[in-house]
């Protein structure tokens, strides 16, 4: 026992120190990219009219958000990704339901939804804008059709691999559907879909601001055209570094959500 115990305290060790390696290496990439960035622009090696630079980009954050509206346009373009974010994954999980249900309308729709997945959205934006209108409905439809086929389909592909060994026993035990469903299909792929969230994070805001490059006249994308538009390069990188902030906090809330869920039902990492 002592044996073991010790044995197991060693592993920990080791996973605390991989862990405490990687997270040090992500900062530290992170702090010598900016740091590089800096020098390069105060130096004029870089044109800092073009590429701004993180003093800048600080000094016209500070600027935006006490003399004008910035937290206003932060707030629009995250409610948007978050609303498409959740109405994504809430009707992906739902027709993944149907199609596994409905074998037979699985078949018949398979070859429909990888077309759809291969076209580019952005083709579409006319359309959506005449279908709901030059408005904030518009930008949340164009990041659900960015992401809600892919979430069906990944989803989908997860509840089809659980083993039909497993499926068959339950059968044999006269599990109804519904049983099985909720016994099996779905708690087997809970890894799938918390996986399926993540990729929805970075597919939500791209959508999001594809929408707003098209027809908002708020948002952090909204200041991206502007900004181009005017010549107002600080403003464009700034407004491009909040969304990166933003992605990332809500990628790694995705990441936390998932460590809990992996240790309340022991899922392998």
């Amino acid at each position: 026992m002592n044996n073991i115990s010790k044995n197991h305290l060693i592993y920990l060790k080791k996973q605390k120190i991989k862990a405490i390696t990687i997270n040090f290496f992500r900062v530290f990439l992170l702090v010598a990219f900016v740091f590089i960035w800096e020098i390069l622009a105060k130096y004029n090696i870089i044109d800092s009219f073009i590429t701004s630079s993180p003093s800048r980009i600080v000094k016209t954050l500070k600027e935006l958000f006490v003399s004008s509206n910035m937290a206003y346009h932060t707030y629009v373009t995250l409610y948007e990704t978050v609303l498409s974010f959740a109405l994504s994954m809430l009707f992906g999980l739902s027709i993944a339901i149907l199609l596994w249900w409905f074998n037979i309308l699985n078949k018949i729709l398979e070859p429909h939804l990888v077309v759809i997945s291969a076209l580019p959205k952005i083709a579409l934006g006319p359309v959506i804008i005449l279908w709901v209108g030059a408005n904030q409905k518009a930008i949340i439809v164009m990041a659900l059709l960015i992401t809600i086929v892919v979430t069906i389909m990944d989803i989908l592909s997860g509840f089809m691999k659980v083993e039909e060994s497993k499926i068959k026993l339950l059968k044999a035990m006269h599990a109804t559907k519904l049983q099985i469903l909720i016994k099996l299909i779905l708690p087997s792929n809970i890894p799938v879909i918390v996986d399926c969230m993540k990729i929805n994070v970075g597919l939500c805001w791209v959508g999001t601001i594809m929408g707003e490059y098209l027809v908002s006249s708020k948002g952090l994308g909204y200041l991206i055209v502007y900004g181009k538009q005017t010549f107002k390069l600080d403003l464009v990188m700034t407004s491009t570094i909040l969304l990166c902030l933003m992605a990332a906090i809500m990628y790694f809330s995705v990441e936390i959500l998932n460590k809990i869920i992996r240790r309340k039902y022991s899922f392998d990492n």
